[in-house]
């Protein structure tokens, strides 16, 4: 097996469009392999899906950065945040992640999120209801990116007129800037995002509510609190994870199921289908691709490669979730798919915590959206569909018809 590394045509279009078909050829081409990622990096990628399996557990990968070997990686970060955003769950390893997440699970109880279904239903009901007028919508802008902005600004107790910035902000650090990377911009919308976060936790403490900031601010283990940067770096992932991936989960989980009209109507005509439908759509196309990024604390062998201390690893979650070892006709999407354990969520210490939200939120999602939207079709040529590029996959825009008696909330 050769280990030139091959380049990750980020900039090409088809590419962006389909990556697949040279996902397919990388993971033929053996279980690690050398890659030039994103920012143009040089990583060592994980291919096939029980060496991704044991690869996202193993102790010798770390999920700290300042473990890689190459200072770019640690560049790509804004500036303020190489000194303080290092100390949340996703960027920790243990003793610091067990702690970090054991807090943080006292107050993101799978009660809270069960409690949120009636609310997220009404908020799907409340949006879908500004565009069934007009027989079209943009579904991204109009539906897929408001609801999970939503749900998670009252989940944390934000202020319903901030949304838009802390929004704004979040496209700057990590939508725009793998389309076009601009440190300045990058670290400037850091700067806002890290005073917004500082004085909202300042009025937590003085005003606490019923909200998942106020639970963290005062979460203990023992007698361990999470310290300021601690909570601005935790709520900042809070922020972003339960906004963005969400957002290309429910566009990318329509899109599939658009170029797919009999797995559609398969669906529409059985909602109880519905959650085996979302874990699909996560194997299938999730909303991470390639992967999952580790670094190698010493020199380890994966799969019989060896991979040098201080490598950039990427277990490419979006590769290993289509490998045919592990599932049956990979490249097919079928909703109806039995033993799905897909990698889209990771697995292991750092299994994402908002799982159960994010699943929730996409099954009422695409749910309601095809119980209100009768004869949905996409409104330009599939060709014409643009994705987003670098590591967060999802439909950039959805324009969408559907029939103009469009069925009211039930």
């Amino acid at each position: 097996m050769s280990q030139q590394p091959v380049p990750l045509p980020y900039t090409d279009p088809a590419f962006v469009a389909d990556p697949f078909p040279l996902y397919r050829q990388l993971r033929e081409d053996g279980p690690v392999r050398r890659a030039v990622i994103a920012g143009g990096l040089d990583a060592w990628l994980v291919t096939r899906y029980e060496d991704g399996l044991a690869a996202l557990s193993d102790p010798r990968l770390s999920s700290d950065v300042r473990d890689a070997a190459d200072p770019r990686v640690m560049q790509q970060l804004p500036e303020t945040e190489r000194e303080s955003m290092l100390s949340n769950m996703l960027r920790s390893d243990p003793p610091d992640h067990t702690r970090l997440r054991r807090l943080v699970s006292k107050a993101f109880t799978a009660r809270r999120v069960a409690e949120l279904r009636p609310r997220i239903q009404e908020i799907t009901d409340r949006l879908l209801d500004a565009v069934v007028p007009a027989g079209r919508a943009e579904l991204v802008a109009d539906f897929a990116l408001p609801l999970p902005v939503t749900v998670i600004s009252e989940l944390l107790g934000v202020p319903f007129d901030d949304r838009y910035d802390f929004q704004r902000w979040t496209d700057d650090m990590l939508l725009r800037r793998a389309e076009m990377p601009d440190p300045a911009v990058v670290n400037e919308a850091w700067q806002h995002m890290r005073a917004y976060l500082t004085k909202l936790l300042e009025n937590k403490r003085a005003r606490p509510g019923d909200d998942l900031l106020s639970a963290l601010i005062t979460a203990r283990d023992e007698e361990q609190r999470l310290n300021e940067d601690e909570l601005i770096a935790m709520t900042f992932l809070l922020l972003v994870a339960g906004y963005i991936t969400t957002v290309n989960l429910i566009g990318g989980g329509i899109a599939a199921l658009l170029a797919n009209p009999r797995q559609l109507e398969l669906l529409r005509s059985d909602p109880e289908l519905l959650p085996g439908a979302v874990e699909e759509f996560l194997r299938f196309d999730g909303p991470v691709s390639p992967g999952i990024a580790r670094f190698a604390r010493e020199e380890v062998e994966i799969a019989g490669v060896t991979v040098p201390r201080g490598a950039t690893v990427l277990i490419a979650s979006a590769i290993a979730d289509r490998d045919p070892e592990r599932f049956t006709d990979p490249d097919r999407l079928d909703i109806t798919r039995q033993d799905n354990a897909h990698l889209a969520f990771g697995h292991g210490i750092h299994y994402c915590l908002g799982a159960p939200l994010a699943r929730l939120e996409g099954q009422i999602a695409i749910g309601t959206v095809l119980r209100r939207l009768p004869g949905l079709a996409l409104a330009v040529p599939p060709g014409e569909l643009r994705w987003r590029p670098g590591g967060l996959r999802g439909p950039v825009r959805l324009p969408v018809t559907f029939s103009p008696g469009a069925a009211l909330p039930s």
